[in-house]
């Protein structure tokens, strides 16, 4: 058992590396800049290279690095980037994800399973990857972060859709899975469930006022979430903070899951 670190070095990750995928806007740009803040070397991950030049811009410690998760050469390419660079993955943070058709009956079996390979296939790759590279000498237990969503836990419709809510549901099993076998080597996987944030997949959400308003209806605290409200759950998941969680899932959505 360690000493107890001083209350505001908890959530510090200085010093340490982290890959973000889906970077490129939203909540993953969000969380590349917030890690980055706190202190890690971020590599961003995303297919559009000019956002992630952007972000970087913004910060040195930022390194984009063009990324198609749904290929594996692509994932390989991005674990080896980050590794050969600092000598360490401490990090990972699955964000990227992509929607389907919102109606079952009209999702295809393919497109289905092309959802099931960005949101579900990819982080369970990725996560391996990450395991199984070398970890330096003195280096904490690392951290998988898998996003899901509260479509993973509750039902959205009529607005959710069928291969959106396996894939994240999925990515909650698995979650508890690999906390299971990877716990006695020290490495923590857990997952952060968002409910209802403004992003690019909910633009259309947010703009109409009639979602909107059921947004607000049913949610306790009457309103969408700010991608900053994200901050404390995803760094209290990165860091020491939470050195004895593991296997959970972190659920932040205003009180949609609890009515």
């Amino acid at each position: 058992m360690s000493a107890p670190r001083p209350a505001a070095e908890l959530f510090s990750i200085e010093g340490r590396t982290a890959v973000v995928t889906g970077a490129s806007a939203g909540l993953g740009a969000r969380f590349a800049a917030v890690l980055a803040q706190a202190g890690a070397t971020v590599f961003a991950a995303a297919r559009r290279i000019d956002r992630l030049k952007e972000l970087a811009d913004s910060d040195a410690t930022i390194h984009p690095v063009a990324c198609d998760v749904s290929l594996a050469t692509d994932r390989t390419r991005l674990i080896e980037t980050a590794r050969t660079t600092t000598g360490r993955i401490d990090i990972l943070v699955n964000n990227a994800a992509t929607s389907g058709e919102t109606r079952a009956e009209d999702e295809s079996p393919d497109a289905f399973a092309d959802v099931l390979g960005v949101n579900l296939t990819a982080p369970f790759h990725l996560a391996r990857l990450v395991a199984e590279a070398p970890a330096g000498d003195g280096t904490p237990p690392r951290s998988v972060i898998n996003v899901s969503s509260i479509l993973g836990l509750v039902t959205a419709a009529p607005l959710g859709g069928a291969s959106y809510a396996a894939s994240k549901a999925g990515l909650i099993g698995l979650t508890r899975e690999l906390a299971g076998q990877w716990g006695p080597g020290g490495t923590r996987v857990n997952a952060l469930a968002p409910g209802w944030f403004r992003t690019e997949m909910t633009a259309d959400l947010f703009d109409d006022e009639r979602s909107s308003r059921w947004v607000e209806r049913n949610t306790l605290l009457r309103r969408g979430g700010d991608a900053q409200e994200l901050d404390g759950a995803l760094l209290f998941l990165a860091s020491d903070a939470s050195s004895y969680c593991t296997g959970q899932v972190l659920t932040v959505d205003g009180g949609w899951t609890a009515r």
